[in-house]
């Protein structure tokens, strides 16, 4: 239960969404309080987390926020004296950085849930955090989540999937849109667009989105498995994979890279870091080094603009 005594945390660009009731709406209620920073910046971010005196017992991000933080350089020395809960969502997480969280101390919550689905359908519990690293957790109260194949049937643990949600916290439909709601609903089911696994007990693993998905040479890439290996070399800040054509292939992995502050890589060093993590398939065929990474008012890749932009 929210108490009196939980002051909520949240920058602005979240604000916007729904997922901000998570937290800032019980708290709200139950007489907490909610500060709402007016811009993301990480060091202010980490001074609020740190002071005692301001309490923050709450925090919501999407992975480019816990980034950000993470490569902050008071990052290395902070401490978070009353948090409680680090809650992350909005799309696949890199290990490494649920890692460098997990080893201050703070170990982050995934779950996963979208605007349709009011806005949770499955989270991880704190104690969880770190024995299920990576899980996006168990559906939660009242919500039935499935991973299904292309035929609708439930996949066998470890197999990928995709998943679909029912429940009443999820909407009825798309206002006077009936097209999409034909598409997007089975028997009550919300079909997600999202790719995830299902372990032996039941946690759910968000593999990636389905049209981030490519496919090389008959064989599905899923560029949130090639990323998290990307994050293993220290000189990288942030990155992407996308797919663009290839005509032997049909599509190949491209790397975009923002490289950190008077750090050098050269493309041939990604290229054979990826290829002693990755099957054959997965491996990137180039890598683009760059200045900035289109991300969404919530901090999410833009990867359609980075298609565009670096996709031929």
């Amino acid at each position: 239960m929210v108490g009196v005594e939980t002051t909520c945390l949240t920058v602005l660009p979240l604000f916007h969404t729904a997922g901000l009731n998570v937290f800032a709406n019980p708290a709200y209620h139950f007489g907490g309080t909610n500060i709402v920073m007016r811009d993301f910046e990480p060091g202010k971010c980490l001074e609020l987390l740190g002071d005692a005196d301001v309490g923050i017992t709450h925090f919501m991000g999407v992975p480019t926020n816990y980034l950000f933080i993470s490569q902050h350089p008071s990052f290395e020395t902070a401490t978070f004296p009353t948090v409680k809960s680090a809650a992350l969502g909005g799309a696949p997480s890199p290990l490494p950085l649920l890692e460098a969280w997990g080893a201050k101390g703070l170990p982050l919550q995934q779950a996963f849930g979208m605007t349709e689905t009011s806005p949770l359908a499955t989270a991880l519990k704190p104690e969880d955090a770190m024995v299920k690293i990576g899980s996006a957790g168990l559906p939660a109260l009242h919500t039935e989540v499935r991973v299904v194949d292309e035929a609708g049937n439930d996949v066998a643990p470890g197999e990928i999937g995709e998943i679909w949600t029912r429940g009443p916290n999820v909407t009825p439909g798309y206002w006077e849109y009936h097209e999409a709601n034909e598409e997007s609903f089975v028997d009550g089911y919300l079909k997600t667009g999202d790719a995830a696994r299902v372990d032996d007990e039941g946690y759910i693993y968000i593999v990636d989105r389905w049209k981030d998905m490519y496919i090389s040479g008959g064989e599905n890439v899923y560029p949130a498995e090639v990323e998290t290996v990307l994050y293993q070399l220290d000189q990288v800040s942030e990155a992407a994979i996308i797919g663009v054509p290839d005509e032997r292939w049909g599509e190949v992995g491209r790397a975009i890279i923002i490289l950190k502050p008077d750090a050098e890589l050269e493309e041939a060093t990604v290229l054979a870091h990826c290829a002693e993590q990755l099957a054959k398939f997965k491996v990137p065929m180039s890598a683009v080094f760059v200045d900035e990474i289109p991300h969404n008012a919530t901090g999410k890749v833009l990867k359609r603009e980075l298609r565009i932009s670096h996709g031929e």
